[in-house]
């Protein structure tokens, strides 16, 4: 199994979870994260750290957000390595606990 990066990331960018992951497995876009479900090694340590509550084990996520499994396996190879915190997105509080931000991904790589 892996975890994913869903919805709740989106125009925050959050890196806490990038600064635990023994195996950097993170990915950057423009205004969202991904994991790279052929990296991940499932340990959960990224979980707790993620401000916005936007990782889940991929048997715990939302069925509302079920297609992150997708966008996460998809987007992470064409994606740059995230191995290090940085700040997260100027906006990041104020979309912080937004709902339905779906339409605001925006999958061009970040860096």
């Amino acid at each position: 199994m892996t975890h994913i990066v869903a919805e709740p990331c989106i125009k925050c960018k959050y890196t806490d979870c990038v600064d635990v992951c023994p195996v950097d497995c993170f990915h950057e876009g423009a205004n969202f994260l991904v994991i790279d479900p052929d990296v991940c090694i499932d340990c959960g340590l990224c979980v707790p750290e993620c401000p916005t509550q936007a990782i889940f084990p991929e048997e715990d996520l939302p069925e509302k957000w079920a297609e992150y499994v997708e966008i996460n396996a998809r987007l992470a190879p064409q994606w740059p390595e995230l191995t290090a915190k940085k700040d997260p997105l100027p906006e990041a509080e104020e979309f912080k606990n937004v709902e339905n931000k779906r339409n605001l991904l925006d999958e061009s790589a970040g860096g």
